[in-house]
């Protein structure tokens, strides 16, 4: 089964009048919607835009894994474990908040900064904190997230090409740019799938397109 949710479908977040613009794909503060918590182990998939000088001032996060997909301009990241990072286009974040952690995103640049953030839940809380990032993460190569269960495949593909969709309990696709087909319908930029029992399934690039793709266990 393949449910799509469109971009413009979205809830709205932020501060605009900040610099700081969201989209939330889950429920997420004040728009609260009991049926869309979560899809498997994911239970937040935001599109952040800051503006130059625009961020997040230090929060807390605790039992949650946030991995980042920074898709234009450069992050500013600082934690309560004293990690600093520059995180670039093409590159990825992970922040595993185990028990407890505070940290700080802003965009420092004097360029917009565009990312996608996911946030998954763990199968046993608590731990320490962890923090890395991964530099031009290659096509081929999964990023797993062991602690929630879960893949993360990144998919660039020229216009015509296809690859397949893992087959898995749940797997969630995000449209990062350009226009793909899965499982008879067709996602555009901020689109996402959400596939229950893939099988069999490929994503067809109508235009050259990025997208980021969950594998997940059933919960």
């Amino acid at each position: 089964m393949v449910d799509v949710q469109r971009a413009g479908e979205r809830y709205p977040g932020g501060d605009p009048a900040a610099g700081i613009e969201s989209r939330h794909a889950f429920s997420f503060g004040p728009h609260y919607d009991p049926d869309n918590l979560r899809f498997g182990a994911l239970i937040a998939c935001n599109e952040e835009r800051l503006a130059p000088g625009a961020g997040f001032d230090e929060h807390p996060h605790s039992h949650t894994e946030i991995v980042t997909w920074v898709v234009e301009g450069e992050l500013t990241h600082r934690d309560s474990t004293g990690r600093e990072s520059l995180v670039r286009a093409g590159d990825l974040q992970r922040l595993s908040s185990a028990a407890g952690v505070r940290h700080v995103e802003r965009n420092d640049g004097d360029r917009p900064l565009t990312f996608v953030q996911m946030w998954l839940a763990p199968l046993t809380p608590g731990g320490d904190p962890f923090h890395e990032v991964v530099h031009g993460i290659a096509d081929s190569t999964p990023y797993a997230v062991p602690e929630a269960g879960a893949l993360l495949h990144v998919r660039r593909l020229g216009a015509g090409e296809r690859t397949a969709v893992p087959d898995a309990a749940r797997v969630y696709v995000h449209v990062v740019r350009g226009r793909v087909l899965v499982g008879g319908e067709v996602l555009g930029a901020g689109d996402a799938a959400r596939v229950t029992g893939a099988e069999g399934l490929e994503l067809a690039a109508e235009t050259a397109a990025e997208a980021l793709v969950w594998e997940m266990a059933d919960y």
